[in-house]
């Protein structure tokens, strides 16, 4: 069996669970499942992009491990089957499989497989386990890890969901080397997102890495997926359910980042990259309310793009994309709130925002 290179734990009382981050993990799949108990019954969960790369191998590694009932369910890549309707037909078809009590549902994919598996395996049968394996960059350093997972409205990002952990999160960071690059540049805008709300040398580490980040070079990516598993890990143990607060800070940029999502039309920005504008965003908001100052905006924005992501606002309706933002599950009394910078490293939750000063940082 492989070794993980890293193992990062998530100290949840009884819902806690191991991160283990390597390369060559998938292979390893059936056991890392075993070991955490009896499984007779799996089902895999993936989109029509990582079907032909890694179910193979998964499907092959859990058979060798003596699961003996296997089902493969597979939904078309991309932003739109985060919806109600593939939800709907996803829990058809784990009848049609005969999912019980005791199947375990493995989403295997990038972060839109993972939500809306996780949404099945927390809504089936009143909640099945879930094991992570997530194939995107995007997906391993942030949204396999914590719990979330849900599905869009039409107007409103992730609106319908649960709080639902995963047994155990596998990441085979050989698989980012097949990840085409518009996938793998997204991912890197969360990897910034965390330097910038938690930790100042992990940003000051990824501006000296940067040639080696856009090579992908294996040794690099392993450090940087760890340290941003164990940062969110520290937060979710904190604040698993968002009610203290201190989960918030996560979603710095999303604010806006949602609401390009929603009004230029799910899918046209992949998530990663309306993260780095609406980070952008932020960053001129925080600067005109004085939390910071030109200097921390420009330095966001060099990394930004010389990780090759943008962060030019889209061209869409300034009015609907505010309407989205009220809309945002941060938004309280009708009230506009953002997560804002005070200095590297450290962000806050903002709220009584004057909106002529969100429709300026909307400027690029």
């Amino acid at each position: 069996m492989t070794q993980p290179q890293h193992t990062v734990r998530v100290a949840l009382g009884d819902r806690s669970y191991s991160i283990e981050i390597g390369a060559g993990l998938l292979d390893d799949a059936g056991v890392a499942l075993l070991r955490r108990g009896d499984c007779s019954h799996a089902v895999v969960i993936t989109d029509s992009n990582v079907r032909a790369l890694c179910v193979p191998q998964v499907i092959e590694g859990l058979s060798v491990a003596g699961v003996s009932r296997l089902g493969t369910l597979v939904v078309p890549a991309g932003e739109a089957s985060k919806s109600i309707e593939q939800a709907d037909a996803l829990w058809r078809q784990m009848l049609e499989l005969g999912a019980d009590r005791k199947t375990v549902v493995i989403a295997l994919g990038g972060g839109v497989v993972g939500d809306l598996a996780g949404f099945i395996a927390a809504t089936f049968a009143r909640g099945l386990r879930l094991l992570q394996i997530p194939t995107t960059l995007l997906a391993q350093v942030d949204s396999s890890v914590g719990g979330k997972v849900g599905i869009n409205l039409p107007g409103a990002k992730n609106m319908v969901g649960a709080f639902w952990q995963p047994m155990a999160v596998l990441v085979d960071t050989d698989v980012l080397a097949s990840l085409p690059r518009r996938e793998y540049l997204s991912g890197l805008a969360e990897v910034v997102k965390y330097g910038v709300i938690l930790d100042a040398d992990l940003f000051a580490y990824l501006e000296t890495q940067s040639a080696e980040l856009l090579g992908r070079e294996p040794t690099v990516l392993q450090t940087i997926v760890a340290r941003c598993c164990r940062l969110k890990a520290n937060v979710v143990e904190i604040d698993e359910h968002e009610v203290g607060g201190a989960r918030a800070v996560l979603n710095y940029g999303h604010t806006f980042a949602h609401a390009f999502e929603a009004v230029c039309g799910y899918g046209e920005l992949l998530h990663g990259e309306a993260v780095s504008i609406g980070m952008q965003c932020a960053a001129r908001l925080a600067q005109r309310l004085r939390r910071v100052d030109a200097d921390f905006v420009e330095r966001q924005a060099k990394l930004l793009t010389a990780l090759g992501l943008t962060i030019a606002t889209p061209d869409v309706d300034r009015d609907e994309l505010l309407k989205a933002m009220a809309r945002d599950k941060k938004s309280a009394a009708g009230q506009l709130r953002f997560i804002l910078p005070t200095r590297l490293g450290h962000v806050e939750l903002v709220g009584e925002v004057p909106e002529a000063d969100v429709r300026a940082a909307l400027r690029s």
